[in-house]
């Protein structure tokens, strides 16, 4: 029987973290201390880029003024549901502007819009622009997070500094869900 102070504690489901709980979930990894908090009290220019019914590609994209791409950290494929664990960087040089995770109902877009999402490079924000796909983005939690090793290393810092993130979906015009959506800040650095 192991001993109780090696035991490694397991990762905590959290509604407003969903679907980033689950690859955590199945890494055996804990969950990093989150706490929800309400969007005015999301500190700038985290506020700005977090606390809104947008999407957040182009919102990122207008921050940085650079295009952005995306890194596949884990993926999986349930039927007609995609998830992904991804980072979002800079095209210009390749730096993680957000950690993210996100569940992605495949049947609702066209095939078009459907290739483009399995090939693992656009954001789904940009594939919904270039695809013309009406939709709407509702953001349904805001919180802090203590960073952990794997937030430390996607998004290539090393501080203790707390970082931001989000929970939104994305609807259809039917209001369907296309994407559950996990998305997180890096610390705040200067634009080039």
């Amino acid at each position: 029987m192991p001993n109780r102070a090696q035991v490694q504690p397991v990762a905590t489901a959290l509604p407003y973290v969903y679907p980033m709980d689950e690859f955590y979930a199945r890494a055996g990894l804990p969950l990093p201390h989150i706490e929800r908090l309400e969007g005015p009290d999301i500190p700038e220019p985290y506020r700005s880029l977090l606390v809104h019914e947008k999407d957040m590609t182009p919102t990122l994209e207008g921050f940085h003024r650079a295009d952005i791409h995306l890194k596949i950290l884990n993926r999986e494929q349930r039927g007609d549901f995609y998830f992904r664990e991804v980072a979002l960087l800079l095209n210009t040089t390749n730096r993680p502007v957000e950690f993210g995770a996100n569940k992605v109902s495949l049947a609702l877009f066209s095939p078009k819009a459907r290739q483009l999402i399995l090939e693992e490079r656009l954001p789904l924000g940009r594939i919904l622009k270039d695809c013309q796909i009406g939709h709407s983005t509702v953001a349904k939690a805001f919180f802090r997070v203590t960073p952990d090793a794997l937030m430390r290393e996607v998004l290539d810092f090393y501080g203790n500094e707390p970082l931001y993130g989000r929970r939104a979906t994305i609807f259809d015009p039917q209001k369907r869900p296309l994407s559950e959506i996990v998305e997180i800040l890096p610390p705040a650095k200067p634009n080039p």
